[in-house]
Parts: structure tokens; C-alpha cells; sequence
């Protein structure tokens, strides 16, 4: 893979060919599928950089690390999303600065969410995250307890419940991939059935985004693949 951000523009172009082909392949439109670019180990400049070249969705795992590149960065422009695993004790920074949470588990961190976001802002955007198989070392709400959390979180103020979030264990298999992300799909489908009018489907890395599109996602988290192997 070509690394260094003089790179971004060539592996930015090849991403979006094969977000194009797999959106062709699934009958969608690429422009149905919002590219988070995970600027997780990445600097301010690297934002900017993948800002000017068309990028305006960005994800962040570590909050402090986020923080600094807002406060580096003008604001115009950039839609913020956390997608790391989020502390009770963190969510009142994150309810202020961030325009999405894609891994909320608990309605415990939605309560905070909805007390912490200001009044003056627009509602906070989240998706509820879901374990899909069981690894101790990720969070998520286990698929029998989805609606219940589902159907608290849909009437808390100052949020808005977009949809479902899941990180499957890597898998090189595109058929076991697509086995996760359609599981995934089928709960978000009897979530909406059940009267929660949801519209995202966060789903798909680096290694997977192909198979995550085939299965409807509506927003895929992709680093590597855009920024180059971070190193070890």
C-alpha cells in the first residue's frame, strides 16, 4: 500500500472506485453510502488534507485525541463522528463536540447524552452498537436485548436514533463477513418494523466494506485503506 500523505488523493480515488463497484453490484447508489474517513492516529494536517480532497465525515476512537484536532481545525464543513468505545465519565464532551456516536450499549450513556447536549444544539445523531458474536474485548447490546434499548433510546430528547453499528470479528472470508452484516441488516429491518423509523446502517472497515455495502450499509468506517497502515 502507498503510504504518506502526499498518497491520500491516489488511495482516496481507488477507495471510492470500489465503493462504486460494490454499490453497482448491490443496485445502490454510491452516493447512498457516506465514507467515515478514521483519522484515529492521524494529525490535524492529515484532517485538512482529506478535507480538501472531498472528505467531510470524519471518525474518532480517543476523545482527547479528537478534541485536539477540532480545536485545531475551523469547524465549516467537518461532521464528527465517535466511534470508539465510550466511558460514562467521557459523554459530556462528546455530547457537546460531536455530530454522531455510533457505539452507544447502554441506555445509561443515552441518558447522559440527552442530559448533556446543549438545548441550542441540533439533536445528536446515534446508532446503537451490537454484538454479533462474542469477544470480550468490544462492547454492544446483545440482539435480545436490542428493542428494549432501541425503543428507550428513540424518546430521549436531544437525540435522534438513526441505526445500528457493528464490529464483527475480522474475518478474510467475504461470505462469513456478509453473514454479520446481514444479520445486522435483519434486526435493523425488525426495528423499523416495530415503528422506529431508523435509516443507518454503520458497517464495514478496510478489510470488509465490500461485503458491509452488499448488505446495505449506509456508512462504512474505513482508515487504513484511505490513510496507510498506521505502522506498529
Amino acid at each position: 500500500m502507498l503510504t504518506g500523505p502526499q498518497f491520500l488523493p491516489a488511495r482516496l480515488e481507488k477507495l471510492q472506485a470500489s465503493i462504486a463497484s460494490a454499490a453497482l453490484s448491490a443496485g445502490r447508489l454510491a452516493s447512498d453510502i457516506t465514507l467515515i474517513a478514521v483519522s484515529k492516529g492521524q494529525s490535524a494536517e492529515q484532517v485538512a488534507l482529506a478535507h480538501r480532497c472531498g472528505l467531510t465525515d470524519f471518525g474518532e476512537n480517543y476523545l482527547q485525541e479528537a478534541l485536539a484536532k477540532m480545536d485545531a481545525l475551523p469547524p465549516v464543513g467537518l461532521t464528527w463522528h465517535f466511534i470508539g468505545r465510550l466511558q460514562t465519565n467521557k459523554t459530556r464532551a462528546v455530547a457537546e463536540r460531536f455530530d454522531w456516536v455510533h457505539t452507544v450499549d447502554r441506555l445509561k450513556v443515552a441518558e447522559r447524552l440527552a442530559q448533556q447536549r446543549p438545548a441550542s444544539a441540533a439533536p445528536l445523531n446515534v446508532c446503537l452498537q451490537v454484538r454479533l458474536a462474542e469477544e470480550d474485548t468490544k462492547g454492544g447490546v446483545l440482539p435480545a436485548d436490542l428493542p428494549t434499548l432501541a425503543h428507550a433510546v428513540k424518546d430521549l430528547p436531544q437525540l435522534r436514533l438513526r441505526g445500528l453499528m457493528c464490529l464483527p470479528p475480522a474475518e478474510p472470508d467475504p461470505t462469513i463477513q456478509r453473514g454479520y452484516f446481514a444479520e445486522l441488516r435483519r434486526l435493523h429491518e425488525g426495528l423499523i418494523h416495530s415503528g422506529i423509523p431508523l435509516d443507518a446502517l454503520s458497517m464495514g472497515m478496510s478489510h470488509d466494506f465490500e461485503s458491509a455495502i452488499l448488505e446495505g450499509a449506509t456508512h462504512i468506517r474505513v482508515g487504513t485503506a484511505l490513510f496507510g497502515s498506521r505502522g506498529p
